[in-house]
């Protein structure tokens, strides 16, 4: 699916202040194998978080041509668990990746693949109601940060 935004004034700061980096207590609740306490830091956290960014625009610097473009990781790991509880291989995809791109007019693009249709490969009940969650929670956040 793709957002494409004329006006890209700050699309990138609005994004990263509606979406928050995720949260390090949870990798230390993970490593600490505290399942009780990881389910109530994810439930109390926010519906999607950034995992990582990458300015993958300056990889590009390689071909002579640097870019504005910055790849995100975005989910939530208690979503991701209902998913891979059902199926493992869903893992694949968990985090979603977005791309935040200039195009050659000078607007700003959302990038990413729909999660429905992602997840929907492995044909799975329980997964597809997840991903059609993630499809709203994903549209949302980033109509969010267009406001």
């Amino acid at each position: 699916m793709i957002f494409d935004i004329r006006n890209r004034l700050h699309l990138r700061a609005a994004l990263e202040h509606s979406l928050p980096m995720l949260n390090p207590e949870v990798s230390s609740l993970i490593a600490a194998a505290d399942a009780k306490q990881l389910r109530e830091a994810l439930e109390a956290g926010p519906e999607l978080s950034i995992f990582l960014s990458r300015d993958h625009g300056s990889l590009l610097r390689i071909a002579g041509d640097a870019r504005n473009a910055v790849q995100y990781e975005i989910g939530n790991p208690l979503t991701a668990s209902k998913m891979t509880r059902h199926q493992l291989a869903a893992g694949l995809y968990a985090p979603l990746r977005v791309l935040l791109y200039e195009d050659q007019e000078g607007g700003s693009v959302f990038e990413y693949d729909q999660p429905s249709s992602l997840f929907g490969q492995f044909r799975d009940q329980q997964v597809d109601g997840v991903a059609r969650g993630l499809d709203l929670a994903l549209e949302r956040a980033l109509r969010n940060a267009l406001e």
